[in-house]
């Protein structure tokens, strides 16, 4: 199984033990990952059979001004950006031990910029991949109803009641 981790984040796969199929022909990743993932598969010719999609970032959605408020903010305090990234990605429950590390302004650049498009999606489809979404329906990072919406036609979508951004039911 090839992961694919989230934005700024090291050895975030755990998180996502209970939906992983741990097998030589999956290829999976977490928010920004995906991003990576979706490439890797539709790219790839190495055999892969199912495509894990967890909380992918989907901000084509979002207001430019929006991306520009992540810039800034990054560019002035990256530590502190971070911070209340992973606040956000937790939230409503409470920020988990997890380590960090490798962000860039580049990487944050193209994660906010990325758009999903049909085309994408049909490429891993005709190479026979299985697609699967997860989406926590609390989760405050990404636009979850415009990723649901996204996805539906080319993957089973599984939506996650009372989950933040890691697919962590909270109460």
């Amino acid at each position: 199984m090839k992961f694919y981790s989230g934005f700024a984040l090291l050895d975030d796969l755990h998180f996502f033990d209970e939906f992983l199929k741990q097998n030589d022909y999956t290829v999976a990743g977490f928010s920004y990952g995906a991003i990576k993932a979706a490439r890797y598969a539709a790219e790839s010719r190495e055999r892969v059979d199912t495509l894990q999609l967890f909380s992918p970032a989907f901000f084509q959605t979002k207001k430019e001004s929006f991306k520009r408020l992540q810039i800034g903010g990054y560019t002035k305090d990256p530590e502190g950006y971070i911070q209340k990234f992973l606040e956000g990605c937790f939230a409503p429950c409470t920020l988990q031990p997890i380590r960090t590390g490798g962000d860039t302004l580049d990487q944050l650049d193209e994660l906010l910029s990325f758009v999903w498009t049909d085309t994408l999606m049909e490429t891993i489809r005709s190479k026979g991949i299985h697609i699967e979404v997860y989406l926590g329906l609390e989760d405050r990072i990404i636009d979850v109803e415009g990723s649901r919406i996204f996805f539906i036609p080319y993957a089973t979508v599984t939506s996650i009641k009372k989950a933040n951004h890691f697919l962590q039911e909270c109460l």
